[in-house]
């Protein structure tokens, strides 16, 4: 029984900023906060030397500047195409010239993780990083850029929930006349702060950063556990709805590969002394 009451939707305007033409939206603004939050925070964890095996780091902080620019483009690329791929790819076929619409929203976190990761495997192999650790130092911020995305989702009033009876559900002006639960909330709180204090955990307090691959691999596998469960409580995508006809959905399955991989990454990550680079 869904309640006679419910949270009402705080009407935010997509839109933060105007400025004659150009509109800003807080989608948008959630994605660079994030980036430049992941790179702020990647320089500190390269530049304290407690975090790291005999004070030393494999890399610089001037490399994180540099990789700067490569991140950025493997989140964009890798996320249009995830999502042009995976959830609407018949859309796309139809009207190829939507694909570069970034501006309309429609980015896929397991496309932009691919995009990233080829972008770090590349720019680790030019410099003669150690692939793993760079992994670990980047995975450390991404929550950040999570749970500031899904506030903007919220914000947009998409990718919301199922119809719900919670006392905290809410009424999205276009979820129907029916209290859906904010799960866009939830991927914020799950994938975005608790992500987030977790790895703080690891690097500063277990000092795992000495053990290559188990950060980034906790990254992965909590990444894809909040998720699959989120997806128990969020609408599935319209135009894909439930996979084989089951309640399966296309983030259960995509996060499902990511827990797996993310195990074995942690359970086969060793400690080992970093070496000094010249």
């Amino acid at each position: 029984m869904l309640p006679l009451t419910a949270l009402p939707f705080p009407n935010i305007d997509p839109v933060l900023i105007r400025i004659g033409p150009l509109a800003i939206h807080w989608y948008g603004v959630g994605y660079i906060v994030g980036i430049l939050f992941g790179w702020w925070y990647s320089k500190r964890l390269v530049a304290d030397t407690r975090l790291w095996p005999e004070g030393r780091s494999p890399m610089r902080p001037e490399d994180i500047d540099d990789f700067l620019v490569w991140a950025a483009i493997g989140i964009v690329l890798g996320g249009r195409t995830g999502y042009v791929l995976f959830y609407d790819l018949p859309r796309f076929l139809a009207r190829p010239q939507d694909i570069i619409a970034v501006w309309q929203g429609g980015m896929s976190f397991h496309g932009g993780l691919l995009g990233t990761i080829l972008a770090m495997i590349l720019f680790a192999w030019r410099r003669k990083i150690p692939v793993w650790s760079l992994f670990d130092v980047i995975s450390c911020g991404v929550p950040v850029g999570l749970g500031l995305v899904r506030i903007a989702n919220f914000i947009n009033s998409e990718l919301w929930g199922k119809p719900t009876s919670v006392p905290w559900a809410v009424e999205f002006p276009n979820g129907g006349p029916f209290p859906r639960h904010p799960s866009q909330i939830y991927e914020a709180l799950l994938e975005g702060l608790v992500l987030f204090l977790v790895l703080r955990l690891l690097t500063h307090r277990l000092l795992k950063l000495g053990s290559p691959g188990f950060v980034s691999g906790f990254f992965v596998m909590g990444y894809g556990m909040a998720r699959i469960f989120v997806e128990f409580f969020r609408e599935p995508d319209q135009q894909i709805g439930y996979l084989f006809g089951g309640w399966l959905t296309m983030g259960m399955l995509l996060s499902t590969p990511m827990v797996l991989i993310g195990l074995w990454a942690v359970l086969t990550a060793k400690s080992e002394a970093a070496p000094a680079r010249a």
